[in-house]
């Protein structure tokens, strides 16, 4: 009679996993404890922190704990914070029976149980938390906060800021504020140092809110290793900086353009994320009603003239953009871009990057691109009348051209290039359409904008902001034979908008007064976007 086989431990089951999914974790087994091959992994970017975290749930049957339920960190009597740091554990709630503790991994159970049980006499009941934001509680607790006031005291030597930066809880803590900004679908971070601590601030759907807050004295470290990361001079602090890079988070690579500015208590530091795996480039996705989308489909159809996009900052004048071309790129037409940046490296494109520091402009690059026997130019935006000279008579002599102008509305796109000092005729003869847009935040159809989940906490798809999402509010300007005769005889923006609403334009507020209705967003987030129109 043969025995039976001895029941794999959790840890083998999980080495099993890990092995059969990661061709190189049986080599970093051979040189590694489990614990360090995990991190590498880690390192490496084939795992993100969250999805290693489901894994030891999943293997060692530990629930996973909420972060958001967890408060400043108390020291519970008879545990230093030297015993917590040195054991990376964190007893956080606890009653006269048991005691909820985080950990970040479960290797150490054991030896934390040993060490709990010989202060108190309490069950304990593990939970599972990133590794990050469990030293990201510990440092609260005065010891690591102590530490690194050492260290930083000689911030200002290079050596000194790269061995903090590679110090592995600091490539934890911004790893993690990477993966967070993901998780919320952030389109920036904001890195601002204030007088006694770190702010991170992440901008979801077009607002602002804050994500971490750490120590001032981590501020250094954090700033190196974002300034290496984006290939930028980790010792200089006192000059704006610019940079751009990619990662590798997981199985997702992102693209990212780094800024840096002087400010008084250091530095602020701003992180565009520009994840082209995410983004679908896709004219029905905007939110153009039916009608409208007909329209401007019918319109990105001509052989040559100029079509604009007008906003201001964020409102997806780029995206929009991308899309048209997306709908307009095959191999039957040459389509060339100058872009300051290019922001979506695309393929079947001739893009150009501007570069005003060996003169390569807008204006430049567009007398340049005019000469390679194009059918459609994008230029990233009209900024000057030598640009709108060249753009206008591209548009002329048979060129589609697509490009964008700050300006509130599509009327004021007409005036605007008037002001630069285009003669009226011109834009008349050229000009064959404005898109003027907004994005307004869209109701989370979770919570139906109350921001509560069905247990009555907070809405875990929007983060209890009861909005998720963003579409945009659009108005579409055509150029037609009364538009162009007002133009040519100089009238007012205010003539040029009654003619073009008697014609068939839909203001921009109606728009989105439509999409209030439909319940699509609200009166308030409306006035938000639009309090300048």
């Amino acid at each position: 009679m043969s025995l039976p086989e001895p029941q794999k431990t959790p840890q083998q089951r999980l080495k099993e996993y890990l092995t059969d999914h990661y061709q190189d974790y049986a080599g970093l087994l051979a040189e590694n404890t489990p614990r360090n091959a995990d991190r590498k992994l880690l390192a490496a970017g084939q795992l993100t922190e969250p999805e290693l975290l489901a894994l030891y749930s999943r293997f060692f049957e530990l629930p996973i704990a909420d972060e958001e339920e967890i408060g400043e960190p108390e020291i519970y009597p008879g545990l230093s914070p030297e015993a917590l740091n040195a054991n990376l554990f964190l007893p956080f709630d606890w009653d006269e029976d048991s005691m909820r503790i985080l950990v970040s991994d479960p290797y150490s159970l054991d030896n934390q149980r040993y060490l709990i049980s010989r202060a108190i006499n309490l069950k304990c009941r593990f939970e599972l938390v990133r590794r990050s934001f469990l030293e990201r509680q510990l440092s609260k607790t005065g010891q690591q906060e102590e530490e690194d006031d050492t260290v930083n005291a000689g911030a200002e030597d290079e050596n000194t800021l790269r061995t903090m930066a590679g110090e592995a809880r600091i490539v934890r803590l911004v790893n993690d504020i990477f993966n967070r900004a993901i998780d919320l679908g952030a389109s920036d971070i904001h890195v601002e140092p204030g007088e006694i601590s770190v702010s991170v601030r992440c901008r979801v759907d077009g607002v602002l809110t804050e994500i971490i807050n750490v120590p001032r004295s981590q501020f250094p470290a954090i700033a190196s290793r974002i300034k290496l990361i984006a290939g930028l001079n980790i010792a200089e602090s006192r000059l704006p900086q610019d940079g751009r890079t990619n990662i590798q988070l997981g199985r997702m690579k992102l693209d990212m353009r780094v800024s840096t500015i002087p400010i008084l208590t250091g530095e602020s530091i701003v992180l565009r994320l520009l994840n082209s795996e995410a983004i679908t480039f896709d004219l029905k996705s905007l939110g153009m009603d039916a009608a409208m989308l007909q329209k401007f489909d019918k319109m990105i159809q001509i052989p040559h003239g100029i079509i604009l996009v007008v906003g201001p900052t964020g409102s997806g004048k780029t995206t929009t953009l991308y899309s048209v071309i997306a709908q307009l790129n095959d191999q039957k037409k040459k389509i060339i871009t100058v872009e300051d940046p290019v922001e979506y490296k695309t393929p079947g494109l001739c893009q150009m990057q501007v570069n005003s520091k060996i003169g390569v402009t807008f204006a430049s690059g567009l007398r340049s691109i005019v000469r390679q026997d194009p059918d459609i130019i994008l230029v990233g935006e009209i900024r000057d009348k030598e640009t709108a000279d060249i753009a206008i008579n591209a548009a002329l002599t048979g060129h589609l051209v697509l490009s964008t102008l700050h300006t509130n509305d599509a009327v004021g796109a007409v005036t605007r290039l008037i002001d630069m000092g285009v003669e009226g005729f011109l834009v008349a003869s050229a000009l064959y359409g404005v898109l003027s847009q907004r994005l307004v935040r869209k109701i989370c159809t979770s919570c139906q904008g109350t921001g509560h989940g069905p247990d009555g906490g907070k809405c875990r798809r929007c983060n209890g902001t009861g909005f998720k999402g963003r579409c945009g509010i659009f108005e579409l300007l055509h150029m037609d034979d009364e538009l162009r005769r007002a133009v040519n005889v100089n009238a007012p923006s205010s003539e040029l908008e009654k003619i073009a609403v008697k014609n068939g334009m839909i203001p921009l507020r109606d728009d989105g007064l439509a999409k209030v209705k439909a319940g699509i967003t609200t009166l308030e987030e409306l006035s938000r976007s639009t309090a300048e129109v």
